[in-house]
């Protein structure tokens, strides 16, 4: 996309920063609570038909331009299922088996794999023994989080003695399978999208355009109307949808103009903080200490793996 960086030109850009946090960090949050009414599918429909309605509003506010050239629909086709189609659903179906606090701790992981898939596709990227020294780290904290060699140590003594409330392993890899495919669609952002003439906010717009045809042309063979809409749910919905999929893209480019993608980019180390305290305080959710320890460890890395310059791309890692 178009992002062009530049020095800060407010001294507010903290409050953006803190506001992007909490937007998409209480987005984990509000999933499990639309969960109460709707299915997964019908979360991540939901959310982009709103978000995408709401960045169209604000591209015809703003007298932008949708693309009109087909390549670049096909590339925001790629990118809507990457960024938004397959990881909404995926964030649903994880959160029906972890709790919201363990989905934005896991959802951390997003630029490790960024780096990961940077390194590997983008040739121009050397990879500086920082970064991987972060990887590695990073990697290794989600290990942690899964308590990987307790939980196969009291296995191998007695397979009664493991809690299978502690950690459930599907659904942590549902939550990192939506953070590759974020990572993923970064990567064919950058390679295929960057220094296109549009704005950000109408590539966004038609991103979830296109995310909004795909998960609707799914829900008419895999899922049915709801029964009732609980209004709990439906608000949930609208908040994720206005908020977390459309008004937040808005803030991020704010920020991003504002103070740069590196600086702007270390809303991903809030976002978990966030989540957690979110699950907790409202859902009254609990997380053993090795998670604590891993969500530590899994940021630690993502900071060590970081760009140093606005040359990296900016990590979208919210829910």
């Amino acid at each position: 996309m178009a992002l062009t960086t530049t020095a800060p030109t407010t001294r507010l850009w903290w409050l953006r920063l803190l506001a992007l946090a909490t937007i998409w960090g209480t987005s984990f949050l509000l999933i499990k609570v639309a969960l109460d009414g709707f299915g997964p599918l019908q979360i991540a429909f939901g959310r982009v038909v709103i978000g995408a309605l709401v960045l169209i509003l604000v591209v015809v506010a703003g007298r932008d331009a949708l693309p009109r050239d087909p390549r670049m629909w096909w590339h925001l086709g790629v990118a809507g299922l990457l960024l938004n189609s397959v990881p909404f659903v995926l964030f649903g179906l994880a959160e029906q088996r972890i709790s919201s606090s363990l989905a934005g701790i896991c959802n951390a992981a997003t630029p490790l794999f960024t780096v990961l898939l940077t390194l590997a596709a983008l040739r121009q990227e050397r990879p500086a023994p920082r970064r991987i020294v972060g990887l590695l780290l990073g990697f290794g904290g989600v290990l942690v989080v899964l308590d990987v060699g307790n939980t196969a140590g009291a296995a191998a003594v007695d397979p009664a003695a493991v809690d299978p409330a502690a950690v459930d392993a599907v659904g942590v890899g549902m939550v990192l399978g939506a953070a590759l495919c974020y990572a993923l669609g970064w990567v064919y952002l950058r390679r295929y999208v960057t220094g296109s003439p549009y704005s950000g906010v109408a590539l966004s717009a038609g991103q979830l355009a296109t995310s909004t045809v795909q998960l609707a042309a799914v829900m008419l063979v895999a899922t049915e109307l709801p029964a009732a809409f609980p209004l709990a749910p439906v608000l949930a919905v609208v908040a994720l949808g206005a908020l977390g999929t459309g008004f937040a893209y808005v803030l991020q480019y704010r920020l991003i103009r504002d103070v740069g993608v590196t600086v702007a980019a270390t809303v991903t180390y809030v976002i978990p903080v966030v989540a957690v305290a979110a699950g907790i305080a409202v859902l009254g959710e609990h997380l053993h200490p090795h998670q604590l320890v891993g969500a530590a460890v899994i940021l630690g890395g993502a900071y060590l793996s970081r760009p140093l310059s606005d040359r990296g791309a900016s990590h979208r890692s919210r829910a």
